[in-house]
């Protein structure tokens, strides 16, 4: 067996680094669980039938390719699918959307390994992989390669830093990215960045993103109503989701100030992260407020005398957070007032906007360049700076939201389409891994 460099430099660097990890527990937890779930151990498949190995990062990548999945067990009734997610939080998401339908087999993404990916790829034996975004190893498409397995980029999109740091060590991923079957990138800056790290050109085209095809843009979206009625939520509602360290203290500061003239004001918080919601609803207390939280509302008691302090209810339950967003009057989306790092910089505002909200973001939304210019040239977002701007938003929108949210609900509608154009892309590919020559 040839040695294999990056497993040598992947070792190397689990070994030097031992010493932080080690003393720290939750990192401790983070690296061992790793080595334990995602080391490729997985239930070998035993159906001829070809199959299609999806593979999403977290939740947000997840909720993007829930069309492609859908569209794919339309057009291919006879595929099975194999979606693999990195995250805790994605696997959870992946066990609710599909842990109950039988063609689908849920993994964790293995770790970058030769063994780990060989194993993974020898039990499961797919036809096609899709990776959403950008989630390439050099072992895994060099495995995939090895075994003729063509890989497509779905949703592509490279940051800035990430784009450059590529570029530095292209002498190590040139070959990688020129074994890229086909990519579909989210807007023209990212194709181009694809192809000056050694992508096909022809390969390589501009399908727009799928977040847009997800997001549905009805008025009703299913359960809304048992969660107003399960937490007494109350009009004019304001919804705070997928918000980021920092951001709660803001809001909560905010909220308090908005009282005096909007006294019926209600406050959902929902953070992007579920490990952060005790800390969330500590922080919440600690401000003077009552906190109800989603996972346990029976516990709040309104009847006690303590209880005569404003209310915030804490979303900490997974997958509700389109309710919601369907819930509210005017929505603030997290992970963009304060700087978290660029790979952290926006969630997902699409939604709110499908959903027809007046929707406010921060300044950091570098994860969703291309859905942003689109709202921003309709004017069919509220972007604000600091916690003044965000503040006085909040006053202009409570008073008079006009017809913003109608105009992002458009915006949304008329972006349709990457789904479509990401499974003209794949399907020559698709046809040929799934119907080989005798």
């Amino acid at each position: 067996m040839a040695i294999n460099f990056y497993d040598i430099a992947y070792g190397f660097g689990v070994g030097v680094s031992a010493p932080v990890w080690i003393i720290r527990s939750k990192t401790r937890k983070k690296v061992l669980d790793a080595f334990s779930l995602r080391m490729g151990h997985v239930v070998s498949r035993t159906e001829e039938r070809p199959a299609v190995m999806i593979h999403a990062v977290s939740v947000g990548e997840l909720n993007a390719a829930r069309t492609l999945i859908d569209e794919l067990k339309l057009r291919h009734p006879m595929l099975q699918l194999i979606i693999s997610t990195t995250t805790e939080t994605g696997y959870e998401r992946s066990k609710e959307l599909f842990g109950n339908q039988q063609d689908v087999i849920l993994i964790r993404y293995p770790l970058d390994f030769t063994g780990a990916v060989t194993r993974v790829l020898d039990c499961l034996k797919p036809s096609l992989v899709i990776l959403m975004e950008l989630e390439l190893w050099p072992n895994f498409i060099a495995q995939c390669w090895n075994r003729h397995i063509p890989v497509v980029i779905a949703n592509g999109r490279i940051t800035s830093s990430s784009f450059r740091n590529l570029k530095i060590g292209s002498f190590l991923t040139r070959r990688m990215f020129s074994r890229i079957s086909a990519i579909g990138a989210q807007e023209k800056t990212y194709a181009d960045r694809f192809v000056a790290l050694g992508s096909n050109p022809d390969r390589t085209v501009v399908t727009g993103t799928m977040k847009f095809d997800s997001a549905p843009t009805g008025s009703e979206v299913m359960g809304t109503s048992e969660l107003i009625r399960d937490l007494n939520l109350r009009h004019p509602l304001w919804v705070c989701g997928s918000t980021g360290p920092g951001e709660e203290q803001i809001v909560l500061e905010i909220y308090r100030q908005l009282l005096p003239d909007f006294p019926e004001l209600q406050l959902a918080i929902i953070p992007r992260k579920p490990e952060r919601f005790d800390a969330v609803a500590e922080l919440i207390r600690q401000q003077g407020y009552d906190c109800i939280r989603r996972s346990d509302p029976v516990s709040w008691n309104p009847t006690s005398a303590a209880q005569q302090r404003p209310t915030v209810v804490l979303g900490d339950t997974m997958g509700e957070l389109r309710k919601f967003y369907a819930s509210a009057d005017v929505v603030f989306v997290g992970r963009s007032l304060v700087d978290l790092g660029e790979k952290q910089h926006g969630s997902d505002m699409i939604e709110p906007c499908a959903l027809g909200k007046p929707t406010i973001v921060g300044p950091f939304t570098g994860n969703f360049v291309e859905p942003m210019n689109a709202f921003r040239s309709a004017d069919a977002i509220v972007e604000v700076r600091t916690p003044e701007e965000l503040k006085e938003a909040m006053v202009r929108l409570l008073r008079e939201p006009g017809e913003i949210g109608h105009r992002a609900k458009h915006v949304v509608q008329q972006q349709r389409g990457a789904t479509q154009r990401t499974l003209d892309l794949i399907e020559p590919l698709l046809t040929v891994s799934t119907h080989p020559s005798p």
